[in-house]
């Protein structure tokens, strides 16, 4: 039986990583919170935005009406053969199986579409750790010093390719501190390199939230667009009834509502497909050609929120169950200490009663 010193010490030692997983939960509870309340005010603005562009395309020709071809190159299908994906995971650990699932669902994804040229943009540490074990990085061609500022600026930046999956863009430390400006401006590396057909679709991976119990692992297709205002989801993975269970007890000790949706506004709802002839200062498609890549970045950014706002979730929830484990710990070791204090204590009391009787 183990010494009565022993168990002390390591029940101490699990009282203390119960403080410190206890103190994480609440922390990620906080951050939860934050995270939704900017997930909720982005939707507003990203909504308005995709009723505006429906009502555009009732009142503008965005294909041509002998060739059929779109006349905005965001909306041009082409077979694919060259595609980016952008993986999106946390930078930090603790948060369970978070990081993993997405990494996971990546790969699948990339064993889907064996046999292409896949680039991928990893953002997230964890992700971006993973991926680098596994594929390299792009190596870009040197230019040749000849070559005039003219030509380099109307010459697209070619390479050469190492293999078939490769790592064109890492950005790690982005999500703690989450703005509209870094996902604009990787939308505008997205939609230059599509415009200019050195990709022909671009899918991102991440984790949906809609609330606490209401999560979903996807794959969704962001470029070319087919439908404005219906995300073209490849793969989705529900959360199981297990682990809305563990949410559910998570957020309730901590406090979190398990509602993150806002009562839509109805006359916002109704602005693209009301029958009404809207007077715009410009035409119709001006204003399309300039709102098409907005949607494209708020649909990035949307992700990357809502991927924040799962993270904390996870991380909330991995610490609510690490403290409930550090709790079965102790009462299970201060139980193996009462037997052993009392195996010790009858021992002591045998011991007397002998030397008292050999005597």
């Amino acid at each position: 039986m183990a010494n009565i010193l022993d168990i002390r010490r390591r029940i101490r030692s699990v009282v203390n990583t119960r403080q410190i997983t206890k103190a994480m939960k609440v922390v990620s509870a906080a951050k939860l919170r934050r995270a939704q309340e900017r997930a909720l005010s982005a939707r507003p603005y990203a909504q308005m935005l995709t009723n505006v562009l429906k009502s555009l395309v009732a009142r503008a020709e965005i294909y041509d009406p002998e060739t059929g071809e779109p006349k905005h190159p965001l909306l041009a299908q082409r077979p694919e053969q060259n595609i980016l994906l952008i993986v999106v995971t946390g930078d930090k650990g603790l948060a369970g199986a978070f990081s993993a699932n997405i990494t996971k669902a990546a790969s699948r994804f990339l064993e889907s579409k064996a046999g292409k040229n896949i680039d991928i943009e990893a953002i997230g540490r964890k992700g971006r750790d993973f991926l680098r074990r596994r594929y390299p990085a792009a190596a870009v061609q040197t230019r040749s010093l000849a070559e005039t500022d003219e030509s380099l600026e109307n010459r697209p930046e070619s390479r050469h390719r190492a293999a078939e999956i490769e790592i064109t863009g890492e950005h790690v430390g982005i999500l703690g501190k989450l703005e509209f400006s870094q996902a604009r401006t990787l939308a505008e590396t997205v939609i230059e390199r599509y415009e200019r057909e050195e990709i022909d679709s671009v899918y991102v991976v991440f984790n949906e939230f809609k609330s606490v119990i209401a999560q979903r692992l996807v794959v969704e297709q962001i470029l070319p667009i087919e439908q404005i205002g219906e995300p073209t989801i490849r793969l989705a993975e529900e959360m199981t009834e297990e682990e809305k269970k563990k949410a559910k007890e998570a957020a309730i000790s901590a406090g979190v509502g398990m509602r993150a949706e806002r009562p839509a506004d109805e006359a916002a709802e109704k602005f693209g497909t009301a029958d009404v002839d809207y007077i715009y200062e410009q035409p119709p498609e001006e204003l399309f050609r300039a709102l098409l890549p907005k949607y494209v970045a708020i649909q990035i950014f949307r992700s990357l929120l809502e991927s924040v706002a799962a993270e904390h979730a996870a991380r909330m929830t991995a610490m609510d169950a690490a403290t409930s484990n550090a709790t079965d710990m102790i009462d299970s070791l201060t139980l193996a200490m009462n037997r052993a204090r009392q195996a010790k204590i009858t021992k002591e009391i045998i011991e007397i009663v002998s030397g008292a009787a050999a005597m």
